[in-house]
Protein backbone atom coordinates (compact mmCIF):
# COMPACT_ATOMS: atom_id res chain seq x y z
CA UNK A 1 0.00 0.00 0.00
CA UNK A 2 1.39 3.74 -0.99
CA UNK A 3 1.65 6.16 1.46
CA UNK A 4 -0.57 9.02 1.94
CA UNK A 5 -3.16 10.73 -0.30
CA UNK A 6 -2.66 12.53 -3.01
CA UNK A 7 -2.08 16.18 -2.95
CA UNK A 8 -4.53 18.74 -5.00
CA UNK A 9 -2.39 21.80 -6.73
CA UNK A 10 -4.26 25.32 -6.38
CA UNK A 11 -1.30 26.66 -8.65
CA UNK A 12 -3.15 28.74 -11.61
CA UNK A 13 -0.35 28.19 -14.12
CA UNK A 14 -2.29 29.94 -16.45
CA UNK A 15 -2.58 32.99 -14.46
CA UNK A 16 -0.39 36.60 -14.88
CA UNK A 17 1.46 35.97 -11.77
CA UNK A 18 2.54 32.57 -12.31
CA UNK A 19 3.46 33.59 -15.70
CA UNK A 20 5.37 36.54 -14.46
CA UNK A 21 7.26 34.64 -11.70
CA UNK A 22 7.86 31.96 -13.91
CA UNK A 23 9.94 34.35 -16.39
CA UNK A 24 12.01 35.53 -13.43
CA UNK A 25 12.72 32.17 -12.28
CA UNK A 26 14.02 31.50 -15.97
CA UNK A 27 15.83 34.60 -15.75
CA UNK A 28 17.71 33.11 -12.72
CA UNK A 29 18.50 29.99 -14.29
CA UNK A 30 19.83 31.55 -17.34
CA UNK A 31 22.22 33.35 -15.24
CA UNK A 32 23.66 29.89 -13.80
CA UNK A 33 23.56 28.65 -17.07
CA UNK A 34 25.77 30.46 -18.71
CA UNK A 35 28.01 30.04 -15.93
CA UNK A 36 28.00 26.61 -16.31
CA UNK A 37 28.76 27.55 -19.40
CA UNK A 38 32.14 28.07 -19.13
CA UNK A 39 33.23 25.14 -16.95
CA UNK A 40 33.65 22.51 -19.25
CA UNK A 41 36.19 24.46 -21.57
CA UNK A 42 37.46 27.21 -18.33
CA UNK A 43 41.34 26.81 -19.27
CA UNK A 44 40.53 28.84 -22.48
CA UNK A 45 40.17 26.53 -25.46
CA UNK A 46 43.64 26.51 -26.63
CA UNK A 47 44.29 24.48 -23.42
CA UNK A 48 41.75 21.73 -24.56
CA UNK A 49 42.95 21.89 -28.12
CA UNK A 50 46.17 21.08 -26.64
CA UNK A 51 44.92 18.22 -24.61
CA UNK A 52 42.73 17.29 -27.97
CA UNK A 53 46.35 17.09 -29.78
CA UNK A 54 48.14 14.89 -26.78
CA UNK A 55 45.56 12.27 -27.62
CA UNK A 56 43.64 12.38 -24.17
CA UNK A 57 40.13 12.99 -23.56
CA UNK A 58 38.37 15.52 -21.75
CA UNK A 59 37.42 14.82 -18.05
CA UNK A 60 33.81 14.29 -18.77
CA UNK A 61 34.39 12.50 -21.83
CA UNK A 62 36.38 9.85 -19.64
CA UNK A 63 33.52 9.96 -17.07
CA UNK A 64 30.69 9.46 -20.01
CA UNK A 65 32.38 6.68 -21.17
CA UNK A 66 33.01 5.37 -18.13
CA UNK A 67 29.53 5.12 -16.44
CA UNK A 68 27.09 2.75 -17.78
CA UNK A 69 25.27 3.44 -21.00
CA UNK A 70 22.34 5.73 -20.78
CA UNK A 71 22.65 6.70 -17.24
CA UNK A 72 22.51 9.80 -15.74
CA UNK A 73 25.68 11.66 -13.69
CA UNK A 74 24.80 14.06 -11.15
CA UNK A 75 27.77 16.47 -11.11
CA UNK A 76 28.47 18.18 -7.50
CA UNK A 77 29.85 21.32 -6.69
CA UNK A 78 30.13 22.69 -10.50
CA UNK A 79 30.47 25.91 -9.78
CA UNK A 80 32.89 25.66 -6.75
CA UNK A 81 34.84 28.89 -6.69
CA UNK A 82 32.49 31.13 -8.09
CA UNK A 83 33.00 34.75 -7.35
CA UNK A 84 36.74 34.00 -5.75
CA UNK A 85 39.94 33.98 -7.09
CA UNK A 86 40.08 30.44 -8.15
CA UNK A 87 38.57 29.41 -11.34
CA UNK A 88 35.24 27.94 -11.37
CA UNK A 89 35.28 24.52 -10.89
CA UNK A 90 38.67 24.52 -9.38
CA UNK A 91 39.48 22.25 -12.15
CA UNK A 92 37.95 18.95 -10.79
CA UNK A 93 34.58 16.98 -11.40
CA UNK A 94 33.13 15.27 -9.25
CA UNK A 95 29.94 13.56 -8.62
CA UNK A 96 28.13 10.19 -8.94
CA UNK A 97 27.55 7.88 -11.81
CA UNK A 98 26.81 3.92 -11.86
CA UNK A 99 29.41 2.12 -12.78
CA UNK A 100 28.43 -1.69 -13.73
CA UNK A 101 25.39 -0.92 -11.80
CA UNK A 102 27.01 0.01 -8.73
CA UNK A 103 26.61 3.60 -7.73
CA UNK A 104 29.83 5.34 -7.21
CA UNK A 105 31.66 8.47 -6.79
CA UNK A 106 33.64 9.57 -9.50
CA UNK A 107 36.43 12.31 -9.90
CA UNK A 108 38.54 13.73 -12.14
CA UNK A 109 40.91 16.44 -12.59
CA UNK A 110 40.92 18.79 -15.46
CA UNK A 111 44.18 19.33 -17.06
CA UNK A 112 42.96 22.28 -19.40
CA UNK A 113 42.72 24.27 -16.34
CA UNK A 114 46.43 24.92 -14.55
CA UNK A 115 47.56 21.56 -15.59
CA UNK A 116 45.24 20.15 -12.85
CA UNK A 117 47.07 21.85 -10.34
CA UNK A 118 44.78 22.06 -6.88
CA UNK A 119 44.27 25.08 -4.77
CA UNK A 120 42.56 26.18 -1.58
CA UNK A 121 39.13 25.78 -3.01
CA UNK A 122 39.95 22.50 -5.12
CA UNK A 123 41.19 21.00 -1.35
CA UNK A 124 37.61 21.90 -0.10
CA UNK A 125 35.54 20.48 -2.73
CA UNK A 126 37.74 17.22 -2.42
CA UNK A 127 37.31 17.23 1.16
CA UNK A 128 33.59 17.26 0.47
CA UNK A 129 33.50 14.99 -1.80
CA UNK A 130 35.61 12.44 0.46
CA UNK A 131 32.60 12.83 3.00
CA UNK A 132 29.84 12.33 0.58
CA UNK A 133 31.89 8.62 -0.39
CA UNK A 134 32.74 8.22 3.22
CA UNK A 135 28.75 8.55 4.50
CA UNK A 136 26.75 7.03 1.60
CA UNK A 137 29.83 4.15 1.07
CA UNK A 138 30.44 4.90 -2.08
CA UNK A 139 33.26 3.41 -3.83
CA UNK A 140 35.68 6.03 -4.99
CA UNK A 141 37.14 6.38 -8.33
CA UNK A 142 40.07 8.73 -9.42
CA UNK A 143 40.43 9.71 -12.76
CA UNK A 144 44.02 11.34 -11.84
CA UNK A 145 45.76 13.99 -14.25
CA UNK A 146 47.41 16.86 -12.05
CA UNK A 147 50.51 18.60 -11.79
CA UNK A 148 50.16 18.86 -8.04
CA UNK A 149 49.27 21.96 -5.94
CA UNK A 150 49.31 25.38 -7.42
CA UNK A 151 52.53 26.13 -5.79
CA UNK A 152 52.15 30.44 -6.03
CA UNK A 153 49.15 29.32 -3.00
CA UNK A 154 51.28 26.49 -1.11
CA UNK A 155 50.84 28.60 1.91
CA UNK A 156 47.04 28.52 1.71
CA UNK A 157 46.82 24.75 0.80
CA UNK A 158 49.67 22.70 2.11
CA UNK A 159 48.93 22.51 6.06
CA UNK A 160 45.32 21.82 4.96
CA UNK A 161 46.24 19.40 2.17
CA UNK A 162 47.74 16.67 3.89
CA UNK A 163 43.99 15.71 5.07
CA UNK A 164 42.88 14.44 1.77
CA UNK A 165 45.42 11.55 1.71
CA UNK A 166 44.63 10.55 5.46
CA UNK A 167 40.49 10.62 4.34
CA UNK A 168 41.58 8.43 1.01
CA UNK A 169 42.93 5.64 3.39
CA UNK A 170 40.39 6.05 5.77
CA UNK A 171 37.81 5.13 3.33
CA UNK A 172 39.90 1.97 2.82
CA UNK A 173 39.84 1.09 6.73
CA UNK A 174 36.08 1.66 6.29
CA UNK A 175 35.79 -1.42 4.18
CA UNK A 176 34.94 1.50 1.06
CA UNK A 177 36.78 0.62 -2.18
CA UNK A 178 39.30 3.00 -3.74
CA UNK A 179 41.03 2.86 -7.61
CA UNK A 180 42.78 5.97 -8.86
CA UNK A 181 43.49 5.59 -12.56
CA UNK A 182 46.64 7.45 -13.70
CA UNK A 183 46.28 9.57 -17.62
CA UNK A 184 48.67 12.07 -16.70
CA UNK A 185 51.21 13.14 -14.03
CA UNK A 186 50.89 12.08 -10.60
CA UNK A 187 53.00 14.64 -9.03
CA UNK A 188 54.76 15.53 -5.75
CA UNK A 189 51.76 15.51 -2.88
CA UNK A 190 49.77 13.86 -5.70
CA UNK A 191 51.90 10.98 -5.98
CA UNK A 192 50.27 9.63 -2.75
CA UNK A 193 46.63 9.27 -4.15
CA UNK A 194 47.79 6.00 -6.05
CA UNK A 195 50.01 5.20 -3.52
CA UNK A 196 47.24 4.83 -1.23
CA UNK A 197 44.49 3.48 -3.05
CA UNK A 198 43.23 -0.10 -3.20
CA UNK A 199 43.78 -0.12 -6.87
CA UNK A 200 45.43 1.56 -9.23
CA UNK A 201 45.77 1.84 -13.51
CA UNK A 202 48.37 3.31 -15.15
CA UNK A 203 47.87 4.40 -19.00
CA UNK A 204 50.88 3.61 -21.33
CA UNK A 205 53.39 5.98 -21.86
CA UNK A 206 51.02 8.61 -20.41
CA UNK A 207 50.62 8.01 -16.91
CA UNK A 208 53.45 9.47 -14.62
CA UNK A 209 53.98 9.42 -10.48
CA UNK A 210 56.87 10.67 -8.67
CA UNK A 211 57.73 12.76 -5.54
CA UNK A 212 59.70 15.15 -7.66
CA UNK A 213 60.19 15.27 -11.29
CA UNK A 214 63.19 15.86 -13.33
CA UNK A 215 63.65 19.39 -12.98
CA UNK A 216 63.35 18.98 -8.81
CA UNK A 217 65.35 15.74 -8.80
CA UNK A 218 67.82 17.27 -11.12
CA UNK A 219 68.09 20.29 -8.66
CA UNK A 220 68.25 18.06 -5.38
CA UNK A 221 70.75 15.54 -5.68
CA UNK A 222 72.32 16.35 -9.40
CA UNK A 223 70.30 13.33 -11.36
CA UNK A 224 69.29 13.75 -15.09
CA UNK A 225 66.41 11.11 -15.29
CA UNK A 226 64.22 11.40 -17.92
CA UNK A 227 60.32 10.83 -16.92
CA UNK A 228 59.14 7.43 -17.91
CA UNK A 229 62.64 6.00 -16.00
CA UNK A 230 61.53 8.06 -13.05
CA UNK A 231 57.81 7.42 -12.75
CA UNK A 232 56.49 5.92 -16.11
CA UNK A 233 53.67 3.30 -16.52
CA UNK A 234 55.97 0.74 -17.49
CA UNK A 235 58.35 1.68 -14.53
CA UNK A 236 55.51 1.58 -11.98
CA UNK A 237 53.82 -2.39 -13.58
CA UNK A 238 57.18 -4.11 -13.69
CA UNK A 239 59.70 -2.38 -10.93
CA UNK A 240 58.54 -0.43 -8.54
CA UNK A 241 54.82 -2.26 -7.85
CA UNK A 242 52.67 1.19 -7.37
CA UNK A 243 50.63 0.08 -10.75
CA UNK A 244 48.40 -2.88 -10.47
CA UNK A 245 47.06 -2.80 -13.97
CA UNK A 246 49.13 -1.78 -17.25
CA UNK A 247 45.85 0.28 -19.40
CA UNK A 248 47.09 0.17 -23.11
CA UNK A 249 45.23 3.17 -23.96
CA UNK A 250 42.52 5.71 -22.19
CA UNK A 251 39.52 3.72 -22.82
CA UNK A 252 41.23 -0.07 -22.15
CA UNK A 253 42.08 2.53 -18.51
CA UNK A 254 38.15 2.99 -18.53
CA UNK A 255 37.84 -0.98 -19.38
CA UNK A 256 39.91 -2.27 -16.54
CA UNK A 257 38.22 0.03 -14.00
CA UNK A 258 34.43 -1.35 -14.71
CA UNK A 259 36.23 -4.72 -14.83
CA UNK A 260 37.57 -4.03 -11.23
CA UNK A 261 34.15 -2.80 -9.85
CA UNK A 262 32.33 -5.75 -11.45
CA UNK A 263 34.21 -8.16 -9.13
CA UNK A 264 33.62 -5.45 -6.12
CA UNK A 265 30.15 -7.42 -6.12
CA UNK A 266 29.42 -4.19 -3.79
CA UNK A 267 25.80 -4.79 -2.17
CA UNK A 268 23.65 -2.00 -0.95
CA UNK A 269 23.06 -2.18 2.89
CA UNK A 270 19.50 -0.15 2.81
CA UNK A 271 16.28 -1.52 2.17
CA UNK A 272 16.50 0.82 -1.02
CA UNK A 273 12.90 1.64 -2.86
CA UNK A 274 10.18 -0.41 -1.45
CA UNK A 275 6.66 1.99 -2.55
CA UNK A 276 5.16 2.30 -5.87
CA UNK A 277 7.52 5.20 -7.78
CA UNK A 278 4.94 6.64 -9.67
CA UNK A 279 5.15 10.10 -11.47
CA UNK A 280 3.65 13.02 -9.66
CA UNK A 281 0.17 14.15 -10.82
CA UNK A 282 1.29 17.47 -12.11
CA UNK A 283 4.14 18.57 -13.79
CA UNK A 284 7.74 18.54 -12.23
CA UNK A 285 8.71 20.86 -15.06
CA UNK A 286 6.27 23.73 -13.39
CA UNK A 287 8.35 23.54 -10.31
CA UNK A 288 10.36 26.63 -11.91
CA UNK A 289 7.65 28.54 -11.38
CA UNK A 290 6.19 27.22 -7.91
CA UNK A 291 8.25 28.88 -5.84
CA UNK A 292 8.74 32.77 -5.14
CA UNK A 293 11.85 34.38 -7.57
CA UNK A 294 11.75 37.14 -4.37
CA UNK A 295 11.98 34.92 -1.45
CA UNK A 296 9.89 38.03 0.46
CA UNK A 297 6.58 36.80 -0.95
CA UNK A 298 5.43 33.52 0.39
CA UNK A 299 4.23 30.70 -1.26
CA UNK A 300 2.46 27.09 -0.36
CA UNK A 301 5.26 24.57 -0.01
CA UNK A 302 2.58 21.95 -0.78
CA UNK A 303 3.18 22.89 -4.69
CA UNK A 304 6.83 21.78 -4.59
CA UNK A 305 5.10 18.59 -2.99
CA UNK A 306 2.61 18.13 -5.79
CA UNK A 307 5.04 18.07 -8.20
CA UNK A 308 8.04 16.00 -6.27
CA UNK A 309 6.52 13.77 -4.81
CA UNK A 310 5.50 9.73 -5.98
CA UNK A 311 2.30 10.37 -7.23
CA UNK A 312 1.47 13.71 -5.59
CA UNK A 313 0.71 11.50 -2.39
CA UNK A 314 1.38 13.01 1.01
CA UNK A 315 0.21 11.86 4.80
CA UNK A 316 0.29 14.99 6.72
CA UNK A 317 1.36 15.10 10.40
CA UNK A 318 -0.49 17.35 12.45
CA UNK A 319 -2.17 19.10 9.77
CA UNK A 320 -4.28 21.29 12.04
CA UNK A 321 -1.11 23.51 14.18
CA UNK A 322 1.43 24.89 13.34
CA UNK A 323 0.77 25.27 9.82
CA UNK A 324 3.76 27.23 8.95
CA UNK A 325 5.93 24.13 9.23
CA UNK A 326 4.42 21.43 6.99
CA UNK A 327 5.40 17.85 7.95
CA UNK A 328 4.57 14.26 6.84
CA UNK A 329 5.06 11.32 5.01
CA UNK A 330 5.70 10.00 1.62
CA UNK A 331 7.96 8.70 -1.38
CA UNK A 332 10.56 10.04 -4.03
CA UNK A 333 11.12 7.95 -6.69
CA UNK A 334 9.96 4.89 -4.45
CA UNK A 335 12.14 5.35 -1.65
CA UNK A 336 9.68 6.30 2.27
CA UNK A 337 10.74 9.65 3.07
CA UNK A 338 9.73 12.29 5.88
CA UNK A 339 9.25 15.76 4.49
CA UNK A 340 9.70 19.10 6.20
CA UNK A 341 8.64 22.41 4.47
CA UNK A 342 8.32 25.67 5.60
CA UNK A 343 5.81 28.60 4.89
CA UNK A 344 7.48 31.21 6.19
CA UNK A 345 8.77 31.41 10.46
CA UNK A 346 8.94 29.47 12.66
CA UNK A 347 6.63 29.82 16.04
CA UNK A 348 7.05 27.15 19.30
CA UNK A 349 4.20 25.18 18.07
CA UNK A 350 5.97 24.56 14.64
CA UNK A 351 9.53 23.68 16.11
CA UNK A 352 7.24 21.35 18.65
CA UNK A 353 5.76 19.68 15.92
CA UNK A 354 8.92 19.57 13.91
CA UNK A 355 10.61 18.27 16.69
CA UNK A 356 8.38 15.14 17.18
CA UNK A 357 8.18 14.49 13.53
CA UNK A 358 11.63 14.02 13.37
CA UNK A 359 12.15 11.73 16.61
CA UNK A 360 9.03 9.86 14.80
CA UNK A 361 11.20 9.34 11.30
CA UNK A 362 14.20 8.24 13.68
CA UNK A 363 11.87 5.79 15.13
CA UNK A 364 11.16 4.13 12.00
CA UNK A 365 14.63 5.00 10.43
CA UNK A 366 13.16 7.26 7.58
CA UNK A 367 15.00 9.39 5.14
CA UNK A 368 14.13 13.19 6.29
CA UNK A 369 13.91 15.81 3.28
CA UNK A 370 14.12 19.07 4.27
CA UNK A 371 12.42 21.64 2.13
CA UNK A 372 14.06 25.68 3.23
CA UNK A 373 11.53 28.54 2.61
CA UNK A 374 12.24 30.02 6.22
CA UNK A 375 13.18 33.69 7.71
CA UNK A 376 14.06 32.15 11.46
CA UNK A 377 12.44 31.82 14.44
CA UNK A 378 9.61 34.19 15.32
CA UNK A 379 11.09 37.00 17.71
CA UNK A 380 9.24 39.69 19.97
CA UNK A 381 8.05 39.48 23.75
CA UNK A 382 5.01 37.45 23.20
CA UNK A 383 7.33 34.99 21.33
CA UNK A 384 9.87 35.05 23.99
CA UNK A 385 7.54 34.73 27.04
CA UNK A 386 5.54 32.05 24.67
CA UNK A 387 9.46 29.73 25.17
CA UNK A 388 10.49 29.92 21.59
CA UNK A 389 14.09 29.96 22.47
CA UNK A 390 12.96 26.38 24.62
CA UNK A 391 10.96 25.08 21.85
CA UNK A 392 13.13 26.05 19.52
CA UNK A 393 15.98 24.24 21.12
CA UNK A 394 14.00 20.98 20.85
CA UNK A 395 13.89 21.10 16.91
CA UNK A 396 17.79 21.69 16.88
CA UNK A 397 18.55 18.92 19.44
CA UNK A 398 15.98 16.79 17.26
CA UNK A 399 18.11 17.67 14.42
CA UNK A 400 21.34 17.49 15.83
CA UNK A 401 21.00 13.99 17.25
CA UNK A 402 19.04 12.65 14.35
CA UNK A 403 21.27 9.90 12.86
CA UNK A 404 18.81 8.94 9.69
CA UNK A 405 20.48 10.41 6.56
CA UNK A 406 19.06 14.18 5.98
CA UNK A 407 18.64 16.32 2.61
CA UNK A 408 18.08 19.43 2.19
CA UNK A 409 16.39 21.46 -0.83
CA UNK A 410 16.39 25.19 -0.52
CA UNK A 411 13.82 26.57 -2.52
CA UNK A 412 13.57 29.91 -0.63
CA UNK A 413 15.01 32.16 1.80
CA UNK A 414 17.08 30.14 4.89
CA UNK A 415 17.63 32.81 7.36
CA UNK A 416 19.22 32.90 10.62
CA UNK A 417 18.46 29.66 13.17
CA UNK A 418 15.46 28.55 10.88
CA UNK A 419 18.63 26.92 9.16
CA UNK A 420 19.86 25.64 11.88
CA UNK A 421 16.26 24.06 12.91
CA UNK A 422 15.94 22.56 9.27
CA UNK A 423 19.28 21.06 9.69
CA UNK A 424 21.60 23.46 7.34
CA UNK A 425 24.92 22.66 6.61
CA UNK A 426 26.90 22.70 9.37
CA UNK A 427 24.23 19.79 10.78
CA UNK A 428 26.00 17.51 8.34
CA UNK A 429 22.90 16.98 5.96
CA UNK A 430 24.49 14.25 3.24
CA UNK A 431 23.51 16.81 0.10
CA UNK A 432 22.30 20.21 -0.48
CA UNK A 433 21.36 21.39 -3.27
CA UNK A 434 19.26 24.74 -3.84
CA UNK A 435 17.35 26.25 -6.31
CA UNK A 436 18.23 29.37 -8.36
CA UNK A 437 16.34 31.45 -6.26
CA UNK A 438 17.59 30.72 -3.26
CA UNK A 439 18.97 33.53 -0.33
CA UNK A 440 20.36 32.48 2.84
CA UNK A 441 22.40 34.43 5.16
CA UNK A 442 21.93 35.62 9.02
CA UNK A 443 18.61 37.35 7.71
CA UNK A 444 17.54 39.26 5.19
CA UNK A 445 20.11 41.67 3.81
CA UNK A 446 17.08 44.77 4.33
CA UNK A 447 16.54 43.44 8.23
CA UNK A 448 20.17 43.45 8.64
CA UNK A 449 21.28 46.73 7.39
CA UNK A 450 17.67 47.94 9.64
CA UNK A 451 19.25 46.52 12.18
CA UNK A 452 23.06 48.00 11.56
CA UNK A 453 21.40 51.04 11.07
CA UNK A 454 19.32 50.89 14.82
CA UNK A 455 22.68 50.21 16.75
CA UNK A 456 24.51 53.09 14.99
CA UNK A 457 21.70 55.62 16.11
CA UNK A 458 21.60 54.66 20.01
CA UNK A 459 25.20 54.75 19.73
CA UNK A 460 25.35 58.21 18.70
CA UNK A 461 22.38 58.75 20.88
CA UNK A 462 24.80 57.20 23.70
CA UNK A 463 27.48 59.44 23.65
CA UNK A 464 25.13 62.56 22.49
CA UNK A 465 26.17 63.33 19.39
CA UNK A 466 24.46 64.00 16.23
CA UNK A 467 23.55 61.27 13.56
CA UNK A 468 25.38 62.12 10.64
CA UNK A 469 21.58 61.02 8.20
CA UNK A 470 24.20 60.97 4.86
CA UNK A 471 26.89 59.26 6.23
CA UNK A 472 24.73 57.03 8.28
CA UNK A 473 22.37 56.00 5.00
CA UNK A 474 25.59 55.37 2.69
CA UNK A 475 26.86 52.74 5.28
CA UNK A 476 23.26 51.07 5.46
CA UNK A 477 23.17 50.95 1.94
CA UNK A 478 26.56 49.61 1.27
CA UNK A 479 26.03 46.99 4.31
CA UNK A 480 22.34 46.23 2.80
CA UNK A 481 24.01 45.55 -1.10
CA UNK A 482 26.83 44.12 0.58
CA UNK A 483 24.55 40.94 2.45
CA UNK A 484 22.31 41.18 -0.97
CA UNK A 485 25.47 39.76 -2.66
CA UNK A 486 26.67 37.15 -0.41
CA UNK A 487 23.08 35.50 0.56
CA UNK A 488 22.35 34.29 -3.00
CA UNK A 489 23.05 30.92 -4.54
CA UNK A 490 25.82 31.51 -6.76
CA UNK A 491 27.61 33.06 -3.44
CA UNK A 492 26.55 30.19 -1.62
CA UNK A 493 27.22 27.77 -4.30
CA UNK A 494 30.97 28.89 -4.98
CA UNK A 495 32.26 29.05 -1.54
CA UNK A 496 30.75 25.37 -1.30
CA UNK A 497 27.82 25.78 1.36
CA UNK A 498 25.78 23.37 -0.87
CA UNK A 499 26.26 20.46 -3.37
CA UNK A 500 25.24 22.74 -6.54
CA UNK A 501 22.11 24.72 -7.78
CA UNK A 502 19.97 22.85 -9.72
CA UNK A 503 17.25 23.41 -12.48
CA UNK A 504 13.90 23.21 -10.30
CA UNK A 505 12.51 21.27 -12.90
CA UNK A 506 15.56 18.26 -12.13
CA UNK A 507 14.51 18.09 -8.30
CA UNK A 508 12.92 14.98 -8.48
CA UNK A 509 15.52 13.03 -10.19
CA UNK A 510 18.34 14.85 -8.38
CA UNK A 511 16.57 14.09 -5.06
CA UNK A 512 15.96 10.20 -6.17
CA UNK A 513 19.66 9.76 -6.81
CA UNK A 514 20.73 11.13 -3.47
CA UNK A 515 18.15 8.93 -1.82
CA UNK A 516 19.70 6.03 -3.87
CA UNK A 517 23.17 7.16 -2.95
CA UNK A 518 22.33 6.87 0.44
CA UNK A 519 20.61 3.46 0.61
CA UNK A 520 24.09 2.30 -0.39
CA UNK A 521 24.65 2.54 3.60
CA UNK A 522 22.66 1.43 6.81
CA UNK A 523 19.75 3.71 6.95
CA UNK A 524 19.06 3.57 11.08
CA UNK A 525 17.39 6.24 13.16
CA UNK A 526 18.61 7.53 16.52
CA UNK A 527 17.32 5.99 19.52
CA UNK A 528 18.90 8.76 22.03
CA UNK A 529 18.94 12.43 22.31
CA UNK A 530 20.14 14.85 24.61
CA UNK A 531 18.17 16.50 27.58
CA UNK A 532 15.52 18.67 26.65
CA UNK A 533 14.20 21.89 28.37
CA UNK A 534 10.38 21.19 29.14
Amino acid sequence: MSIGTPLRSKLDTASDDYRRNLAEMQSMWDEVAAVMDTVPTIGGQRYVDRHRKRGKMLVRERIEALIDPDTPFLELSALAAWGTQDPVGVGVVQGIGVIEGVECAITGTDMSVKGGAANPTTWKKGQRFHEIARENRLPLINLNESAGADLPRQADLFIQGGASFKALTRLSKAGIPTITAAFGPNTAGGAYTPGMSDYTVFVKEAGTAYLGGPPLVKMAIDEIVDEETLGGADMHSRTSGLSDYLAQDEMDALRIIRQIVRHLQWKKLGPGATEPADDPLYDPAELLGCASADVRIPFDIREVYTRLLDGSRFEEFKALIGDKLVCGWASIHGFPVGVIGNNGILFSEEAKKGAQFIQLCNKMSVPIVFLHNITGFMVGSKAEQGGIIRNGAKMINAVSNSEVPHFNLMVGASYGAGNYGMAGKSYDPRFIFTWPNHRIAVMGPKQLAGVMDIIARNSAAGRGAEVDEEALLAQTSALEAQIEGESTALYSTGRLWDDGIIHPGDSRTVMGMALSAAHSNVVQGATEYGVWRH
